[in-house]
């Protein structure tokens, strides 16, 4: 750090005699004080142990002692150390000493290839921890490699910042501190947790050196967490913990894997006996189908024998998109089909049946989803059903899912994009699905681009079975049986008013 001279702030120095000499002892580390070498004439013979260059000792208006280089020294790597880092140095060391160690500060591995802030050593020689003041920005990659250095030497090591965020905390063994109790000193605030029930939560605060006290003695251990993690800031992949809270997520774990093999057994027992029932559902619908489909292919050679084709013809003639659905029977399922005799069938819910060469229905054209029940459901729960568009596809789809009238395995449903007809086509196509629930309702039979005269009637009239009527009162769908009234369309008849 450099001061109002230019020269650069250091706290240990190498004298000629002694050796390392420490600013912040009293004896300087070494059993001499600090007048021996503050303002000594001639000056002690000090010098840097990075750069060799001459230092002096000096000290600051508030009373910090440091050393100094002369001046013309080279750019050395000790004197940018911050005195917030020399301090927490400091912290380190004397919290480490009193937790039954042996401390120094920057003592160097073999061969020079890293540097301890702190060796704490076992006084009986039994391990070596560094204590790592880490304040300026480093990456996890760089952080790791310099544990791995210590760690191949027989050393480990712990890291410490006072920083609100460091990124690289749980990367290694590390812990963040706190100042929040300035009168007590700094306090491990993350990095220390405990085993809770199902997951990690932090542990109180608690001072420097009652955790490396912990530390030495292997009362805290670090570990990385398997079970979740509560923690207020974020995720760390390694952090400090008592033995016994390994054991406890351990017991957790297996108890947890335990129940999770009897929920898993258990929905799959579930799965099975759903699967055997929709199964048995499946058969039996099978069968209702089957039936369904016999009954109408005998009303289709029936209707065939009678040559009762009016409303074939009117289906075939204003029905838009008849054409293109035989056209996807032919292209897609290789289905030569053409439009049913039984056009008008209750059974296909208003829809229009397109029967192959044999008289068998093989897919219902627009059904109405207000029609499906009863029998018409049991038949074309088993049959291709294609609609004029997407939309109208859709909407018989979103409509069918709110009845019970829905196969188990869903309809098989298509569509072709048909021509539009005209706006009261588009208007037929795209009504209102809601219901008309008037007393006396006015209606009009909607077919191709006009409209025509109609009323409630006990039984459903021919056109009800492949028409719409529409409620003019209200806008509403009249889904309860109706006839047409007159054959000449509304719309021409009020002309000759206009």
């Amino acid at each position: 750090m450099p001061t109002s001279r230019g020269a650069s702030v250091a706290f240990r120095a190498v004298h000629q005699q002694w050796g390392t000499v420490f600013a912040h002892l009293p004896d300087l580390g070494c059993g001499q004080s600090w007048e021996t070498v503050w303002k000594a004439r001639p000056p002690a013979p000090i010098t840097c142990d990075e750069c060799r260059h001459p230092m002096h000792a000096k000290t600051s208006r508030t009373g910090l002692r440091f050393f100094a280089h002369a001046p013309g020294a080279p750019t050395c790597a000790l004197g940018l150390e911050s005195v917030a880092h020399h301090l927490l140095k400091l912290e380190l060391a004397g919290a480490a000493r009193d937790a039954g160690a042996h401390a120094e500060l920057e003592v160097p591995g073999p061969g020079g290839t890293w540097r301890a802030d702190v060796l704490a050593t076992d006084p009986a020689g039994a391990w070596k921890t560094a204590l790592e003041a880490q304040l300026a920005p480093i990456t996890g990659a760089d952080i790791t490699a310099r544990t791995d250095r210590m760690r191949a030497d027989g050393v480990t090591s712990i890291w410490f910042s006072d920083r609100p965020r460091p990124p690289w905390l749980g990367t290694v063994p590390s812990v963040r501190l706190t100042t929040e109790n300035a009168d007590q000193g700094p306090a491990v605030a993350e990095g220390l947790v405990k085993f809770s029930g199902s997951l990690w939560k932090p542990a109180p605060q608690v001072a420097v050196a009652d955790f490396l006290h912990w530390v030495f003695t292997g009362k805290v251990i670090p570990h990385t967490p398997r079970a979740r993690l509560a923690y207020p800031l974020r995720q760390l992949p390694q952090v400090f913990t008592a033995p016994q809270y390994i054991k406890a997520e351990d017991a957790y774990l297996v108890e947890d894997e335990r129940r999770t093999r009897i929920r898993e057994a258990h929905l799959a027992t579930l799965r099975a006996a759903q699967e055997k029932k929709r199964d048995e559902i499946r058969a039996k619908n099978a069968i209702s189908r089957a039936k369904a489909l016999d009954a109408a292919t005998e009303a289709e050679q029936a209707a065939r024998a009678a040559q009762t084709g009016r409303l074939r013809e009117v289906a075939t003639r204003f029905r838009p998109g008849i054409g293109q659905a035989l056209a996807k029977l032919a292209d897609e399922h290789d289905v030569t089909a053409t439009v049913g005799w039984s056009t008008g069938d209750p059974r296909y819910a208003g829809g229009v049946p397109l029967v192959d060469e044999a008289g068998v229905t093989a897919a219902v054209f627009d059904p109405d989803p207000g029609r499906v029940r009863g029998g018409a459901f049991r038949l074309l729960a088993g049959l291709l059903l294609i609609f004029p568009s997407q939309t109208s596809k859709r909407r018989f789809e979103k409509a069918t899912k709110r009845t019970k009238y829905k196969p188990i395995d869903g309809y098989r449903t298509d569509f072709v994009d048909s021509p539009p007809s005209g706006p009261a086509s588009s208007r037929t196509r795209a009504s209102s699905p809601r219901a008309c629930t008037c007393t006396t309702p006015q209606l009009v039979a909607r077919i191709q681009n006009a409209e025509y005269p109609a009323e409630p009637s006990d039984q459903m009239g021919p056109a009800a079975a492949l028409f719409r009527a529409v409620c003019r009162a209200c806008g509403g769908k009249y889904e309860k049986p109706w006839r047409r009234t007159g054959s000449t369309p509304l719309n021409q008849t009020m002309r000759p008013e206009q």
